[in-house]
C-alpha cells in the first residue's frame, strides 16, 4: 500500500503531513511512502532526510496522485488535486467538511473514503491522534508572543531607578487547548492574566495556570457542549457575558480570543462598541478569525488598527511555527494511519469509533451527518 504526500500549494501554508521520523513510523506498519519532491522544505526537511527515512522521492504531485492508495496533507485537497486521485482510494486532512463542500462532493463522486483529522473525537484512546489540539496548542503560544510585539507597553512587572512599571493586563476569552496555552504564555512573560469561558468546568485549569478566572453567574448549563466543546449560549447569559466582558476588556491591554464553534460561524464576542471603550495601544489577537472573528472588526488575514487599537485576524498561526507544527501534526496523523493498517492495508472498521467519527465520505456516500445537514441546507 502506498501513502503519498504532496507540497501544499496553499498560499502561507508551510507546514507538510510527514517527516522523517513518521516516514519510518508508516514503513515499520508495511506501507510504502511516496514524498512530493521539496515537499517538506518550507518546513525546513530536505528530500535527503526523507530518503534516508525510506521514502521515495516523486519529481511531481500527479504521479503522486494516480499512484497512491492513500493520500495525506494538511490543507484541502484543491479540485484538480481530486481529479487525479484514484477512485476508491482513501484520503485524510485538515478540513472544516461544514464549510469546504465543494471539496467534498468531489471526494463522494470519485468514491473516496476521506477523513477529517477536524473531526478526530476528543476521547482518550484518540488523543494521540488529535490534530485540532496540537495545532491549537502552537496558535496559543503564538497569539500572545505576536499580541506582545504589538504592544506599546511591556508585560512584566519593572522595578527601575526610574520608577515601576506594572504589569500588562491580558484576557483570554475561550479556556480551551488555545487558550490554556495562551493563559500559560502570558504569565511566563510575566503579564497579570485573567481568562473567560461558557463552561465553568475549565475555572480549576484557569486558576491552576495562575490567571483570575472571569466568571458569568448562571444557573443554567449555558456553553456546556458534548466532548469539551463550548455550545451557543441562552440570549440571558450573552447579555450577562456582555456587561461583564466589556467592564474586563477596557481594562486589558492584550485580548486573546479563542472561541470556536466546530463546524460554525465564530461567535461575536467583542462587537464594535466594546473596541471604542479599548484603551489606545491595546491589542486583540483573533484566533477565530478563520470563521469570521469573535471581534466584529477582525478582518480575516488583516491586521486593522481601529482608532489606536490593534486587531490582528492573522491566519493559520501553527503554519508560522512549521517545524514544530508539521512534527505534532505528523504524529498525529501517521499515529491515525496506523490504527487503521492491519498487515500492511487499510482496514477501515466503522464500528471504531475514531475511523468512523472522522470519516466523511465513503463509498460514494457522505457519512458525516452535520456536514450532509450543512449540504442539505446550502
Amino acid at each position: 500500500m502506498i501513502v503519498g504526500v504532496l507540497k501544499e500549494v496553499q498560499k502561507g501554508e508551510n507546514r507538510v503531513a510527514a517527516t522523517p521520523q513518521t516516514v519510518k513510523d508508516l514503513i515499520k506498519c508495511g506501507l510504502e511512502v511516496y514524498i512530493e519532491s521539496s515537499a517538506g522544505l518550507s518546513s525546513h526537511y530536505p528530500d535527503k532526510d526523507y530518503e534516508k527515512a525510506g521514502a521515495k522521492i516523486m519529481p511531481d504531485a500527479s504521479t503522486i496522485l494516480t499512484k497512491s492508495d492513500l493520500i495525506i496533507k494538511v490543507a484541502p485537497a484543491t479540485l484538480n488535486e481530486i481529479d487525479l486521485i484514484q477512485d476508491g482510494s482513501a484520503y485524510i486532512s485538515l478540513i472544516q467538511t461544514t464549510r469546504d463542500q465543494e471539496t467534498v462532493k468531489k471526494l463522494t463522486q470519485k468514491k473516496i473514503s476521506a477523513f477529517s483529522m477536524h473531526l478526530i473525537p476528543r476521547t482518550t484512546l484518540a488523543q494521540s491522534m488529535d490534530a485540532l489540539s496540537s495545532q491549537a496548542n502552537v496558535a496559543g503560544y503564538k497569539a500572545v508572543i505576536i499580541g506582545a510585539m504589538h504592544l506599546p507597553v511591556y508585560m512584566p512587572l519593572l522595578m527601575t531607578a526610574a520608577g515601576t512599571i506594572p504589569p500588562a493586563k491580558v484576557l483570554i476569552l475561550g479556556a480551551g487547548v488555545a487558550g490554556l496555552q495562551a493563559i500559560a504564555t502570558a504569565k511566563r512573560l510575566g503579564a497579570q492574566v485573567e481568562a473567560f469561558d461558557v463552561r465553568p468546568e475549565v475555572k480549576e485549569q484557569v486558576e491552576s495556570l495562575g490567571a483570575k478566572f472571569v466568571e458569568v453567574e448562571s444557573d443554567q448549563d449555558d456553553g456546556v457542549g458534548e466532548g469539551g466543546y463550548a455550545k451557543e449560549t441562552s440570549d440571558e447569559y450573552k447579555q450577562k457575558q456582555q456587561v461583564l466582558m466589556k467592564e474586563h476588556i477596557a481594562k486589558s491591554d492584550l485580548v486573546v480570543t479563542t472561541a470556536l464553534i466546530p463546524g460554525r460561524q465564530a461567535p461575536i464576542l467583542i462587537p464594535k462598541d466594546m473596541v471604542n471603550a479599548m484603551k489606545k495601544g491595546s491589542v486583540i489577537v483573533d484566533l477565530a478569525a478563520e470563521n469570521g472573528g469573535n471581534c466584529e472588526l477582525t478582518s480575516a488575514g488583516d491586521i486593522v488598527n481601529h482608532e489606536g487599537v490593534i486587531i490582528d485576524g492573522t491566519l493559520n498561526l501553527p503554519s508560522t511555527m512549521q517545524v514544530h507544527s508539521s512534527q505534532l501534526y505528523a504524529k498525529n496523523i501517521s499515529t491515525f494511519i496506523t490504527h487503521m493498517v492491519k498487515e500492511g492495508n487499510l482496514n477501515i472498521d466503522l464500528d471504531d469509533e475514531i475511523i468512523s467519527g472522522s470519516m466523511f465520505t465513503h463509498e460514494g456516500k457522505i457519512t458525516h451527518e452535520p456536514t450532509q445537514q450543512a449540504m442539505d441546507n446550502s
